[in-house]
């Protein structure tokens, strides 16, 4: 019998006080009564899983609470959830339970009430350590908020602490930018992610763009931002395991490698996506949708597929090749025009065979989402 694969949790909670400029994901503003319907739908999800033993019995190994921004609802419920899942499901000795926040929305209480409740990890948007980036983004609150945040979250007991960083906005600098890692660095945090800008369609920042209002990203100046940031967080002990992500030796984060090496993850919430056994399916992206559907009993599942062994394999190579190690040869299995493709890719500078493993060279990793695509 082959051995169980590992499983984690994720609960999409798709509430912020407002939303960003350059935000494209489903949300809802928050307000106390659309946190109790969120909740209350949120329950009978988690029951109805419960019923149909989708888990096969197996301990969750991560639980992340994303978003949205999961802090809008207050810490104690939060814990309650929390306290809830584990009546709920089989959970690890050791999982590890993420909880992202904004800075300002989480208090020295807040975060000691999520320690207490097996909260392992915390997850800070910073995005920037300078203000004056905020503004174009529309991205509410200060540097101030961010850096009492992570002093708060360590008082509190976190000793695993996630800043994530977006960098290429608009009136930043390559200086700026690195101004702005080293300002991060003070925090002293375990792990950094940082994401190049991207314009996505419908949003307020696609339009000032259009509108010349602000500039729109400088991809020439992303690249040698994403070189710099590598050279300076390596410099400072961090492993960069992934495209957009670092990590001091053993704080690399567990939930987020289930979707790089295919492992399971069962997402719960509106929007929200699931892996399990082959199947990939996702949630209505509607509050009041995803609600209506589980007060009659029925989950609220908008698409579903079985994928064949052959497109598992295919999934495994195109989210593994984030990882900086790459994947194993093994991954391509018998699909001669997926070799094919890799062998041109190869030619192209974008991919490179060593020691039996696949991986993305620097020049793919810039063009890692086009990879993707040819492979897919």
């Amino acid at each position: 019998m082959l051995p169980q694969r590992d499983i984690g949790l994720y609960l999409h909670v798709p509430l912020c006080r407002q939303r960003c400029h350059f935000c494209a994901f489903y949300l809802e503003i928050a307000t106390p009564a659309r946190i109790d319907a969120y909740l209350s739908a949120l329950g009978r999800e988690l029951a109805l899983y419960r019923q149909q033993n989708l888990l096969d019995n197996r301990a969750l190994q991560s639980i992340y609470f994303g978003g949205g921004t999961p802090t809008v609802i207050p810490a104690r419920q939060l814990a309650a959830l929390l306290d809830h899942i584990r009546q709920t499901y089989a959970v690890a000795p050791d999982v590890e339970v993420t909880v992202e926040a904004h800075p300002s929305t989480v208090t020295r209480s807040d975060l000691t009430i999520l320690a207490n409740a097996g909260v392992t990890r915390i997850s800070l948007g910073a995005e920037s350590m300078a203000p004056q980036d905020f503004i174009p983004i529309g991205r509410p609150g200060t540097v101030s908020e961010t850096e009492q945040a992570v002093v708060n979250a360590r008082t509190a007991g976190f000793s695993n602490i996630n800043l994530d960083l977006m960098y290429g906005l608009p009136g930043q600098s390559l200086a700026s930018w690195t101004a702005t890692l080293t300002s991060l660095l003070n925090l002293n945090p375990t792990h950094i992610s940082c994401y190049a800008l991207t314009i996505e369609d419908h949003t307020k920042l696609a339009h000032d763009i259009a509108k010349g209002f602000v500039p729109p990203p400088d991809e020439s100046l992303q690249i040698e931002m994403e070189e710099t940031t590598e050279t300076v967080l390596a410099s400072a002990g961090f492993t960069r395991y992934e495209i957009s992500n670092y990590a001091k030796p053993g704080y690399a984060c567990r939930h987020n490698l289930l979707y790089w090496t295919g492992g399971d993850y069962l997402g719960l919430g509106p929007s929200a996506q699931s892996y399990v056994d082959g199947n990939r399916f996702g949630n209505i992206a509607d509050l009041n949708a995803y609600t209506g559907q589980l007060q009659t009993g029925q989950l609220p599942i908008a698409d579903r597929r079985q994928l064949t062994k052959e497109e598992q394999q295919r999934d495994a190579l195109i989210f593994g090749l984030r990882l900086l190690k790459g994947v194993s040869n093994t991954l391509t299995g018998e699909d001669a025009g997926q070799r094919e493709i890799l062998t041109q890719l190869a030619t192209r500078g974008l991919v490179m065979r060593e020691d039996d493993r696949i991986r993305l060279t620097p020049l793919g990793r810039r063009f890692a989402d086009s990879v993707a695509g040819e492979l897919f």
